[in-house]
């Protein structure tokens, strides 16, 4: 192996990627596994456990799986010390769990707007948290947390959602600005419109054969003309994951298509 490629090798570090049972953290793991990282996840359910499990095994990935709510400080806390027990203690933190609910900001509820913080915002800190003295102890650690086009801009429905994603964003940078001096990095990835089975609904075609409205829309708005593939994550991940980015912190990575540096077309 050469030395440029070694800086992207993973060998032998602990990853631990949040909500990567399936979609878009499953295929981050996947790619995190092929640089060589040991693969742990959480779910919070037995039968998601089971089903993930079945999946990266199917990949050839011997990942190991803990059941956890990220919302909690106390399971969290006892996951990550049940790592470190066997696996060795977090080198590589993906905070992925995250939900969206598209509600109208003037008919959501409180209770509907703070679980969507929880979950994506509160969660990071949580568990960042929890990584962060070893991290500090061996003086180096890779944070990467999952924020979004939302972290940038509005769109109708989405206020929660936006804000914790928002909220992700400068988390990042202030735990860069926070723990940079112990060789810790954190930085984001805000993926585009991304081809899951979540979304396959508004890629299906309509009946007379043309585009679903918003498969039409998201088409018009990204120069690279396409839905990314959640494979299309893979290398920001490892990147940032590797030796290659010790001196990337508190960025965020937009694997969009070119969404964000386009108006759009000429109707």
């Amino acid at each position: 192996m050469s030395d440029i490629m070694k800086k992207f090798s993973l060998e032998g570090k602990v990853a631990l990627v949040t909500g990567a049972a399936y979609g878009i953290g499953f295929a981050i793991a996947e790619g995190l596994a092929a640089a060589g990282a040991k693969i742990v996840f959480n779910c919070r359910g037995q039968e998601h456990m089971d089903k993930a499990l079945a999946d990266y095994k199917a990949k050839g990935i011997d990942a190991k799986g803990y059941i956890c709510d990220v919302t909690k400080e106390d399971e969290v806390k006892k996951m990550v010390a049940s790592i470190k027990e066997e696996m060795g203690s977090v080198d590589i933190l993906v905070n992925n769990a995250g939900i969206i609910k598209r509600i109208p900001m003037a008919e959501m509820s409180v209770e509907d707007f703070r679980q969507v913080i929880d979950i994506d915002l509160t969660a990071a800190f949580i568990v960042s948290k929890a990584v962060l003295p070893d991290m500090m102890e061996k003086r180096s650690g890779k944070i990467i947390n999952i924020c979004s086009m939302m972290s940038e801009l509005g769109r109708e429905t989405v206020s929660a959602y936006a804000s914790a994603k928002g909220g992700l964003k400068m988390l990042t940078r202030n735990i860069a600005s926070e723990y940079g001096g112990y060789n810790i990095q954190c930085n984001g990835i805000g993926p585009g419109y991304i081809a899951t089975p979540q979304t396959a609904p508004l890629r299906e075609r309509q009946a007379d054969g043309s585009r679903h409205p918003f498969d039409s829309f998201i088409i018009a708005k990204t120069p690279a003309e396409r839905w990314g593939d959640p494979e299309d994550l893979m290398g920001a991940a490892v990147f940032l994951a590797s030796p290659a980015s010790d001196f990337v912190n508190g960025h965020i990575l937009y694997v969009d298509g070119g969404i964000l540096a386009y108006i759009g077309k000429q109707p």
